[in-house]
């Protein structure tokens, strides 16, 4: 199962290096990260989606995590309310014909075209986990060329 997990970390040298370090040697897997400075520059926020089997595996990496000195808190959405965003850019095929189809399914998942020529549209959208990939599926018909995404971020109510 997935988890996201917040961490309000001291902007410093390594840190990052620091915790993707105590993730890949016990052997977890960093499903999503996103990372930021927060109001104060020296405080950065990070949210990480892991894979945990179960709450055990959960409890272990907070604990791990809470060891870092450079961890100011860590915070499990798991349980919380919560809101969780992600970001899409994709690179689709785009005909004169089919741009207004394209438009219509970008706005049905809080997407728009962001620039559209030579043939190629760009479509920006950002929503939760499961709008960003209905939004994909939707753009399957038109063909992606490419496509970039955000890790998950989220904050509590």
């Amino acid at each position: 199962m997935r988890h996201t997990v917040s961490l309000l970390v001291e902007n410093k040298f390594g840190v990052l290096a620091r915790i993707s370090g105590l993730f890949s040697a016990r052997g977890y897997n960093i499903a999503s990260l996103a990372v930021s400075e927060t109001l104060d520059p020296t405080v950065s926020y990070m949210t990480i989606v892991v894979e945990a089997k179960d709450e055990t595996v959960l409890e272990q990496i907070k604990k791990q995590l809470n060891k870092l000195i450079d961890v100011i808190t860590v915070t499990d959405f798991t349980k919380k309310e919560h809101v969780d965003r992600e970001m899409v850019i994709v690179k689709i095929s785009c005909s004169a014909k089919n741009k207004a189809k394209i438009e219509r399914a970008a706005e049905k998942f809080g997407g728009k075209i962001i620039q559209c020529k030579n043939d190629t549209a760009i479509v920006e959208a950002v929503g939760d986990q499961q709008q960003v990939k209905q939004l994909l599926e939707a753009l399957q018909e038109f063909g992606i060329k490419e496509l970039v995404r955000t890790g998950r971020l989220a904050i509590a109510y």
